[in-house]
């Protein structure tokens, strides 16, 4: 008995002719493959006459991870040869190495990725002995463009200096150790026939020191068992159609061999059939793109490759000498960035676009296709299904009423789709908030070429469309960051999923609770609180997953928003509206959500007085302390007490009962006044009591909004802490006439440069106004001069920007002081 070790490069035509050539001579009683044993009994669906390339793509998912992996093959995969050429002879094939979902190969996306990574210092050695870039001109030169002659000694003694003494991670020890338990057993099983095993060469020399001499004796017997799932997880492995693109190195793939339609007709004709047709392909690919190649072009390619191959000893232009040949003919600037083959990985930013063809040429547009009878994940006929019942399955475009229960439920079943990532469906129209006055939807269907790849990928999932949706949407909440969730959870509302996991939910909550952005976790609050309240079309009204979640952005929120710094910094529109956000929470679902109006009212007037916080969150700060007092929705008890004592039309905050009443001060809150101002004196946020002076204790919600005007009057401070103000209070603004006259005085006094320093952040503030509004805001101004008109007439553009009229306005100021200072103007 003896067993054959053949360690290969995954992908390497010169590989997998050694191991058919081995398999045919050998005639072994057992075959053994690198790759995942958990599909040894579905050895045959890979021998059913697929279109190359396939992958065996395996799945996991448990509530800790998700993963998914892929295990390619093309007609040149030494691991794919083996499996053909095995079966041929009669040979028994099986796969020897752990699971994907093996917490060994949890990290790899791809089983079959390069290990020369691994031992990068080696690799560069070599490279800079044989005078070559990389190790993919390393391999041509060393392997694929010479004879045959010698080719497994040379392999062996490549792989053995490659390994030497590098120690393996103990993920690979784990797998080696697995692997040698498959061949120690065949071996024991195959009496006097021989044993060939087929694993990547990194692995080969472990292979031999575990399965040889004294290494044989280890006590196990039999077949190794093929590791179960974990209780908890679900997983399977699935065949996929694939496609030369994915498998390109070029194209991100690190399996190692790039240019697969390159090594395609290496494997069928040999190197100068794969030259020639190398040629052919970008030269066809550039003509095709109206690129120039002319027949001079192609001469001069053809003798600098059969030159570069001459002087770098190849029998035949290799792979590099022939694009090396092409560029020098065909590109006619300077390269801003690297020949793509003489490095690796993606295609960089930048690179020339004749260099672009060429490598897209030799990547090649093969995709696979699995045969009819091969099996399919549960998803897949559960989606064809799906779309078959809603007439959905062929090419169209559709629109929806989302009113309609069979128009939600079809909008629901493209959605799942869509957060999965399945090409062909795309939304074009519909509603991108819960409140938007969007009541229908239109899509385009198409029957996509790689529909059925990204179904059974998207089967790791789940078995049906919902709990795949579900299960997706899951792991984009737990990875996500703030900003992203309020999206994730509108793609949930949108998907008809709004019954979160306790997983799901203690994800919500930890990423809440460590938000660090004002700003972004503003925007969740008021995209959930949007759902919670109003969106009864897709089912998230008074949902209480989105209360929990609401509950606790409101109170990180307030965390967040008094620990913010930069007591002139400018205003910033999403810090803003992280306060509308909390005031509009307290507002409409402070009592049903159990929330503590005193809480935020507190954190709310500490920033207010908080001479380091950033003059924007001061401004909004106070109007979220003067719309509390003033609006009814807070609290419906307090409505009653009410816009009462001044009698000039403003709304005094004295008489608002924020906890559900209002003091005996009440509705005579202050009233002596009669000033127009608004007054905070007679608060009684407890609802229990107070007095006309001053309140009861901590029970002033808002100082007098005049006041808190004049002390925000900087000019280089007050258009940003208006914006904040506006934005909270914008009507209460509106309803208090004297607020808007002081505002009309102070900027009115401003000198030639004070005005222009304050002018741009005023007019951002002043923006938070709807044009009607600011109208009323243009009318009243007009109306305190005794001038006719209207205030559209006053915000009617003249054509020229206020900013360079106020700027022309101050350079003529300055240079009028300058004459007159020289005596030149009197």
């Amino acid at each position: 008995m003896t067993t054959t070790f053949i360690g290969v490069r995954h992908h390497s035509p010169a590989c997998a002719r050694l191991v058919a050539g081995t398999i045919a001579a050998l005639r072994p009683a057992h075959v053994l493959v690198e790759g995942p044993a958990d599909m040894n009994d579905r050895v045959g669906e890979l021998l059913l006459g697929h279109d190359l390339p396939v992958a065996v793509f395996s799945s996991y998912r448990d509530d800790e991870r998700q993963s998914g992996s892929w295990a390619p093959f093309c007609a040149y995969s030494p691991e794919w040869v083996a499996l053909q050429e095995g079966h041929c002879v009669g040979a028994r094939v099986r796969f020897i190495d752990l699971p994907s979902w093996d917490p060994a190969l949890a990290e790899r996306e791809n089983r079959y990725a390069d290990a020369e990574q691994r031992y990068a210092d080696v690799v560069d050695r070599l490279c800079a002995a044989f005078a070559v870039d990389n190790v993919d001109a390393l391999w041509d030169h060393l392997f694929e463009i010479p004879d045959e002659d010698g080719l497994a000694e040379r392999l062996a003694a490549y792989f053995d200096l490659l390994r030497g003494e590098t120690p393996a991670s103990e993920g690979d020890e784990r797998r080696e150790a697995y692997m040698a338990r498959w061949i120690r057993a065949a071996a024991a099983d195959a009496g006097e026939r021989p044993v060939v095993v087929v694993t990547g060469g990194f692995h080969r020399p472990a292979l031999i020191r575990l399965t040889s001499g004294a290494a044989k004796d280890t006590g196990d017997a039999g077949w190794p068992d093929v590791p179960a799932l974990p209780e908890d997880a679900v997983g399977g492995s699935y065949l996929v159609p694939y496609s030369f693109r994915r498998l390109d190195a070029f194209d991100g793939y690190q399996s190692g061999m790039p240019s697969p339609e390159y090594y395609q007709q290496l494997w069928e004709g040999g190197p100068q059939h794969a030259a020639d047709r190398l040629v052919g392909a970008v030269v066809g690919r550039l003509r095709g793109r109206k690129q120039r190649a002319s027949t001079a072009d192609l001469i001069a390619a053809g003798a600098s490759a059969a030159g570069l191959a001459l002087v770098r000893g190849h029998r035949h232009p290799g792979r590099t000498d022939i694009l090396d040949g092409l560029a020098g003919a065909l590109v006619h600037d300077a390269l801003d960035e690297p020949l793509p083959w003489a490095t690796r990985g993606r295609l960089r930013a930048g690179t020339h676009p004749v260099v672009v063809e060429m490598v897209a040429a030799l990547s090649g547009s093969r995709v696979g296709r699995l045969h009819p009878s091969t099996p399919l994940p549960p998803l897949v006929h559960a989606a064809d299904a799906d779309l078959e019942r809603e007439g959905l399955s062929g090419d169209r475009t559709v629109t929806l009423a989302l009113t309609s229960d069979d128009g939600l439920r079809r909008s629901r079943l493209l959605h799942r789709l869509r957060v999965l990532g399945i090409p062909g469906f795309n939304r074009q129209r519909g509603p991108r908030t819960g409140v938007d006055p969007v009541l229908d939807e239109q899509w385009d269907v198409t029957v996509h070429e790689h529909r059925l790849v990204a179904l059974i990928e998207a089967g790791a999932y789940g078995a049906t469309l919902e709990e795949a949706a579900a299960a997706a949407l899951a792991g984009r909440i737990r990875d996500a960051d703030v900003a992203g969730l309020a999206d994730a959870l509108f793609d949930a509302a949108l998907c008809g999923t709004v019954r979160l996991s306790d997983q799901v939910l203690h994800d919500l909550d930890a990423a809440v609770g460590t938000a660090a952005d004002l700003g972004a976790l503003g925007r969740l609050l008021a995209v959930v609180l949007t759902l919670w309240r109003h969106d009864r079309l897709l089912g998230t009204a008074g949902s209480a997953p989105l209360g929990t979640v609401i509950a606790a952005a409101q109170q990180r929120a307030l965390w967040l928003a008094e620990g913010v710094r930069g007591g002139t910094a400018p205003a910033e529109p999403a810090r803003i509206d992280a306060v509308v956000a909390v005031r509009n929470t307290m507002v409409h679902a402070g009592r049903r959500l159990g929330l503590d109006p005193q809480v935020a009212l507190a954190v709310m007037r500490r920033i207010a007085e908080d001479r380091d916080a950033p003059p924007d969150l001061r401004g909004a700060a106070f109007g979220f302390g003067w719309s509390a007092g003033t609006t009814t929705g807070v609290t419906e008890a307090g409505a009653a007490a009410g816009a009462a004592g001044a009698g000039d039309g403003t709304v005094h905050a004295g008489a608002a009962g924020l906890a559900g009443g209002a003091g005996p001060a009440g509705a005579g809150g202050a009233a002596g006044a009669g000033d127009g101002t608004v007054h905070a004196g007679a608060a009684d946020p407890a609802g229990a009591g107070g007095s006309a002076g001053g309140g009861s204790a901590g029970g002033e919600v808002a100082d007098d909004p005049v006041r808190a005007v004049r002390g925000a009057a900087a000019p280089g401070t007050v258009g940003d802490w208006l914006a904040g103000l506006f934005a909270v209070a914008r009507e209460e603004v509106l309803h208090a006439p004297r607020v808007l006259d002081v505002l009309d005085e102070l900027v009115s006094g401003m000198g030639e440069a004070e005005f222009l320093i304050a002018l741009p952040a005023l007019r951002q503030a002043f923006t938070y106004f709807p044009p009607r509004e600011r109208e009323t805001v243009a009318g009243h101004l007009l109306a305190r001069r005794g001038l006719s008109g209207t205030g559209r007439s006053l915000l009617r553009s003249h054509g020229v920007d206020p900013v360079l009229v106020a700027a022309a306005a101050d350079l003529e100021a300055r240079v009028d002081a300058v004459l007159i200072r020289e005596g030149l103007l009197t």
